[in-house]
């Protein structure tokens, strides 16, 4: 299976996949995957999350993991299913010393300094900043990095595609995306619209690099 790292070396992106219901999961994580999308993360909450997950791991080159993890019981059920990395919305210490256990990446939720240095310093491989747009987007990520450059940031919330060069050029290890990229596809199953969105994407993070 292709690592958390492997995933965002060809692509710093995370794509969030929430839904209400399960129909479109399967569909809209292939869809992903084939317009160059390579790590996402089904959150828990959503109907037929771990099943999802457990046929995401067919899919190759793409790291496939668990969003909203927010107990030990869960992120346990989430890597049995196949989660190669979790993610929880805050710093949860029994979420972050299980999937320490497991043996997976964990990337815990964090909003100030305080709360990023604590979440590092338990044993998280990169950490979330959540939601990244209300706490002052790209500015607040550089000034946050200048003080803490050894801490892997992924910012998350509010992030439009266009904005993800800038959340890259700041600093960011990589972004977490959820409606600005998944849109509707998981309730309307339009897929062909999900499929220009990933590629805007991809395309825009490779004139960056370029």
């Amino acid at each position: 299976m292709t690592t958390l790292d492997e995933a965002l070396a060809e692509l710093p992106v995370i794509a969030i996949i929430r839904a209400a219901e399960a129909r479109h999961l399967d569909a809209a994580l292939e869809t992903l995957a084939g317009s160059g999308v390579r790590a996402m993360e089904v959150t828990m909450p959503t109907p037929g999350a771990t099943e999802a997950i457990r046929r995401a791991t067919g899919l190759a080159g793409v790291a496939v993991g668990a969003g909203t993890v927010l107990d030990a019981a869960s992120a346990r059920k989430a890597v049995d299913a196949g989660a190669g990395f979790l993610i929880t919305p805050a710093v949860l210490p029994e979420v972050i010393a299980e999937g320490r256990r497991l043996g997976v990446p964990i990337l815990p939720g964090a909003f100030t300094p305080t709360e990023i240095v604590q979440a590092w310093s338990q044993g998280a491989a990169m950490v979330k900043v959540f939601p990244a747009g209300a706490a002052g987007g790209p500015g607040y990520i550089k000034d946050v990095r200048a003080p803490l450059p050894q801490i892997p940031l992924v910012p998350t919330g509010g992030i439009g595609i266009e904005d993800v060069p800038a959340y890259l050029k700041a600093g960011a290890r990589a972004v977490g995306m959820g409606s600005p990229l998944l849109g509707d596809a998981c309730a309307d199953g339009d897929m062909t619209a999900l499929a220009a969105r990933a590629r805007r994407l991809v395309d825009l993070v490779g004139e960056r690099e370029g």
